[in-house]
């Protein structure tokens, strides 16, 4: 993989093919994100100010077009990106952007030529710096609260409703449109508690609360009166 932060027109910045490239994504759906957030109609011109559009050629010589974005930018497309490695490249990121900004400021305290010049710079710097800091540990505690569920924990969810459902059917001798009630208690319940819109986008730090939920569950009583009253029903 190429760098994954360049300096271009003296701003550190990355581009849309490096984050197709490090996040396993099509290119074309990269650009299609970026086009999306920068037509959208209510803050169009903050956007513009993140992204500039380039070209590249592709294996064939061909001219393609692709974008140059700043931090802010390729915080708004990549933090979108979920699991773990798609975190650790989003820090790899960050980290490369410190860096590249660190080398910025640095050649711009050699350049000048007045000790006052130089003195603002490096005051300026500290700043920046300690900004950057703040800002890293912001992203990282982001990215820890909003970590979505890891594939294997949420298969482990899954497998626990099934079990549930299957176990409970068993014991009371329940029919399969009982199951399905059952189901759709047990998963509207998962989601209440949550505040997930369905079971994979409950995130990772929920996963010990689910499971202890899943394992104390007993269907709620209105749930249990529709199931009575299919049966009676069946039998009329």
């Amino acid at each position: 993989m190429t760098s994954l932060v360049i300096l271009r027109d003296r701003q550190a910045v990355t581009t849309s093919l490096q984050v197709a490239e490090a996040f396993d994504k099509k290119h074309k759906d990269v650009l299609e994100a970026i086009d999306n957030k920068i037509q959208s109609a209510e803050i169009s011109a903050h956007y513009q100010n993140m992204f500039v559009e380039g070209e590249y050629k592709d294996s064939r010589s061909r001219s393609q077009r692709m974008y140059y974005m700043n931090r802010d930018g390729f915080s708004f497309i990549a933090f979108g990106f979920t699991g773990s490695k798609a975190d650790e490249f989003k820090l790899k990121y960050i980290r490369s952007f410190n860096k590249m900004e660190e080398h910025i400021k640095k050649q711009q305290l050699k350049l000048s030529d007045s000790p006052r010049e130089k003195l603002r710079l490096m005051f300026e710097f500290q700043e920046e710096v300690a900004d950057r800091v703040e800002a890293v540990e912001s992203d990282v505690e982001y990215l820890k609260d909003n970590q979505l569920l890891t594939e294997p924990d949420y298969r482990t969810i899954s497998t626990m409703v099934r079990n549930k459902i299957r176990i409970i059917c068993t014991q009371q001798h329940l029919n399969s449109k009982a199951k399905t009630e059952l189901f759709k208690d047990l998963n509207s319940s998962i989601k209440r508690i949550t505040g997930a819109a369905a079971r994979n986008r409950i995130k990772a730090k929920q996963f010990d609360e689910v499971v202890k939920f899943i394992n104390n569950w007993m269907p709620s009583t209105a749930t249990m009166t529709i199931i009575d009253q299919m049966d009676l029903l069946e039998d009329e």
